[in-house]
């Protein structure tokens, strides 16, 4: 289990990430669970290995730029958005393309990006909510 599954969350009036694998440092990176084993490496909490069934992980930092192996643009909503996979170094990371115009004429496979992160919002103690994406370099 990592520091950030057994860690309570109380944060009032600073930043908190909005999932458990975002690391907020400087600069902020994504933190996969890998399998000592075979090397599979996941975001979400996992109690055994999808690919080799055993039980035991370490904490790894993922490359912080990419390339788009993957993507869609969604046009549910008042805004498009572009949804993608980048492939890390290897680990493949489900994302929201930002600060690019949502029209394949500017997203394309191949393309070189880098982790960001912006702010969701605030509660009502002044907690500000950070998510990531990934942008083009």
């Amino acid at each position: 289990m990592s520091e950030a599954q057994d860690k309570e969350i109380a944060v009032t009036g600073g930043k908190i990430a909005f999932v458990d694998y975002l690391i907020l440092d400087d600069p902020p990176y994504l933190q996969a669970q890998e399998c000592t084993s075979c090397g599979a490496r996941y975001f979400d909490r996992r109690n055994a290995c999808a690919s080799c069934f055993e039980d035991q992980f370490r904490s790894v930092a993922i490359d912080q730029e990419g390339i788009v192996t993957s993507f869609s643009i969604v046009q549910m909503g008042p805004i498009p958005y572009v949804s993608a996979v980048v492939d890390c170094a290897g680990t493949s990371v489900k994302c929201t393309i930002m600060n690019v115009e949502p029209s394949p004429e500017y997203v394309t496979l191949g393309m070189q990006v880098k982790l960001m992160t912006y702010s969701m919002g605030e509660d009502s103690e002044g907690t500000e909510a950070i998510a990531f994406g990934f942008e083009p370099i």
